[in-house]
């Protein structure tokens, strides 16, 4: 039963397809026009004889005649240029620095009793400098070692 007072209803909108669902039938369809495409592309010779022309002689037909011309040009590579090889010779100077501490004499009321303790110090800046002056490995309590030569700390310098 319909109530006449009542007004119909709405209709609802279409609602177009969701893209999945274009997608799922456009790009089949697509790819199907691509290859047909492709094959009558491909095709491109005439399918149709024509049976006048074959139905002539031969010999009424002009024939093309084709030359070909081949062509040879040699390109010959320059030899190299020679290298020219500098070498620089470099020479390192090392500073030793020694430091001589003189001492009063015994006989000169100093109050030192002992003329043999060294009387002269030698310091390295570093083992290069040793190196060069010939006297590694230092030792501890030897003239010129010290702790800033000996980077293990096991008494001996400049290994």
């Amino acid at each position: 039963m319909t109530n006449p007072y009542m007004p119909p209803p709405l209709p609802q909108p279409v609602r177009p397809a969701p893209r999945w669902a274009r997608k799922r039938y456009v790009l089949p369809a697509l790819g199907l026009a691509l290859f047909i495409g492709i094959g009558i592309g491909a095709s491109g010779q005439d399918t149709k004889t024509d049976t006048t022309v074959d139905a002539k002689p031969a010999a009424a037909k002009p024939q093309p005649t084709m030359t070909v011309t081949a062509t040879a040009t040699e390109t010959t590579t320059p030899a190299p240029a020679p290298t020219v090889t500098t070498t620089k010779t470099v020479t390192k100077t090392v500073k030793v620095t020694r430091t001589v501490t003189a001492q009063a004499a015994a006989g000169s009321g100093s109050g030192s009793g002992s003329g043999d303790s060294g009387s002269s110090s030698v310091y390295y800046t570093n083992c290069t400098a040793a190196r060069a002056a010939g006297v590694t490995p230092l030792y501890a309590g030897e003239p010129g070692y010290d702790s800033h030569l000996d980077r293990d700390g096991d008494g001996v310098a400049c290994e």
